[in-house]
This record gives structure tokens, sequence and C-alpha cells, in this order.
């Protein structure tokens, strides 16, 4: 299937092994296994599903917020695996997410509910201490919005989160000395406080491009390390405040440009 939407050409194809992969403009988003939402495909995700699996027990419903919809992989993982869980997922892109739930249909009484509005501004909307797991994982043009990774953003993301609740945001780098990464981890410490950096070896030492999750809050954050061996390929458990040494926080005045991924980085 294919549509024009307001991020450029969407198509959903069917792969291999009867999932389901969609793409703007050639640009790889999700892979969907309409048969089994547990199955998460990709690498980073499959981390982000090991940190909600910590977070909640199995079949207890969280209050979710998703910034960045695109085929609302995540989602539905979290709707079979706890179901009567509250989620909110902020998408922008509306014709996108009508053309998702027309070529994946989500499942019946999903609790899953998209508002057509950027995360910047879904998030200001949202009413305090009502989520208890906020995941950023959102892209425009293979990077991370700017406005989605700095000081004012995350103070909103605090104020939204019950006071148990964990902030999880994938971010992408591999340049030298991963300068983007490392003041996003100072950014998120200084809002939230402590927590984890949930990535492969070699890109946190900076040879390779890659996936890297932050998670934060204002609790111990739980022992991710048992699952980073489990994974496929492993990752690495660091400490928040390793990864952030002595980077400055990020803030809306500076002005910064957020590093887009090597070119066929996210073409397959």
């Amino acid at each position: 299937m294919e549509r024009k939407v307001g991020s450029g050409t969407a198509t959903v194809e069917a792969e291999a092994d009867g999932t389901f992969v969609l793409r703007v403009d050639g640009s790889l988003q999700s892979q969907v296994d309409l048969a089994d939402p547990t199955h998460l495909s990709f690498e980073y995700m499959r981390r982000i599903g090991d940190v909600v699996d910590a977070v909640a027990p199995r079949r207890q419903p969280v209050a979710v917020v998703h910034v960045g919809g695109a085929g609302l992989t995540l989602p539905r993982y979290v709707a079979v695996t706890r179901p009567r869980s509250r989620q909110v997922v902020l998408e922008p892109d509306e014709d996108l997410t009508e053309f998702v739930r027309e070529a994946l249909p989500l499942p019946k009484r999903s609790g899953i509910k998209v508002r057509g509005v950027s995360g910047r501004a879904g998030i200001t909307a949202l009413y305090d201490d009502s989520t208890d797991l906020l995941i950023l994982d959102a892209f425009e043009r293979e990077a991370v919005p700017s406005n989605l990774v700095t000081t004012e953003f995350f103070a909103e993301c605090a104020r939204v989160l019950r006071p148990t609740g964990v902030l999880v945001a994938n971010l992408i780098d591999g340049s030298a000395g991963l300068p983007f990464v490392r003041r996003t981890a100072a950014t998120v410490r200084a809002v939230l406080g402590d927590g984890v950096v949930l990535a492969e070896r070699k890109v946190l030492r900076g040879k390779g491009f890659g996936n890297v999750i932050l998670v934060a809050s204002r609790q111990p954050v739980p022992d991710l390390t048992a699952a980073g061996r489990r994974a496929q390929p492993p990752y690495d458990v660091q400490p928040l405040g390793d990864l952030a040494g002595k980077a400055v926080p990020l803030t809306d005045a500076e002005g910064f440009v957020t590093p887009p991924a090597p070119p066929g980085t996210f073409r397959r």
C-alpha cells in the first residue's frame, strides 16, 4: 500500500517473516507484527520493551505517553501485554496515522488514543502527575527534533510524570565523543535525576553509529543488566551520570541542530 501523507509518501510492505514495514519517502519508520504484537523486530525497540517490562508487571495497566507514533509498534506491545492501559500517542502527521490505521489496524479496545499534535505541544497540554511512562521516539528527516531534547521540554515531561514515573528517550549518535547524547543525558539528569543508558558497547565508545536509550526517573531505575546480557545483540547498561560527565544541558535558546543519521542508516 502507498499513500501521500503530511511527511511524504508512506508505504507498507509485507516481509518474508510475516511482519509489515512502514516507510516514509523510503526511510524505515516501523516494523509491525499484526499476528504477534509482542514481537519487536527493531533492536532499539526491544530495549525499550525491556524497560517497559522492568517498570510495569505484565497484565498491570499503566498510563503511557508516546512522543512519536509512526506504525504504533510499541503502543500495540503495551496494549497486548498490559490490557486496559491508557495510552496517548502524540503524532503530528494525521494523514500518516490514518494510513497506518487502515493498513495496519489496531486491536479492538486497544486503549490507544492518537492526538494529531507535535510532541512539544502535546506534552504541554497533559495533566500534572498523570503518566507512568513517557517514551520519546520521534524523528524528523532522520534526526531527533531539537525541541524535544532541551531543558524546557524535559521539564514539561517531569511535570506530567508521576513521582514514580519513568522517562525513556531514544536518541541516535555516532560522532566522536558522542556530544549530542552526552549533552542530552546531562539535560535529562539535571531535570529528573539519575538513571541509566542502554546501548551497544561500540556505540558508547564512539566506534559506530547507533541508538542510545536514556532511562531516567526521580526514583531508582530497575536493574536492566541481565536484560542487556540476554539481548541479541547484547547492550551495555551504564549510569546516566557516567555518560553525561561534565556536559552542559541543552536549552531552547541555544538553537543547536541534532545530528542526522548517516546516509542509508534507515534504508534497506
